[in-house]
């Protein structure tokens, strides 16, 4: 055998594994909260009339 086939890397604790998972799912808690609040946002700046649609005046052409 090579010392790679037998060299397992970093072995973590169940202790580690656990603080390992929570900090997992508390960043991703607060990378969904910042989602959700930039969305918010964009929404309230722009204004209730973003969601309506204009039509582009028509464009008389001079001959």
């Amino acid at each position: 055998m090579t010392a790679m086939a037998e060299d397992k890397g970093v072995v973590l604790t169940d202790e580690q594994k656990k603080s390992r998972k929570r900090r997992s799912l508390a960043i991703a808690l607060v990378l969904t909260f910042l989602v959700i609040l930039f969305y918010v946002v964009t929404i309230v700046k722009l204004g209730p009339g973003a969601a309506k649609r204009v039509e582009a005046p028509a464009i008389s052409v001079i001959a």
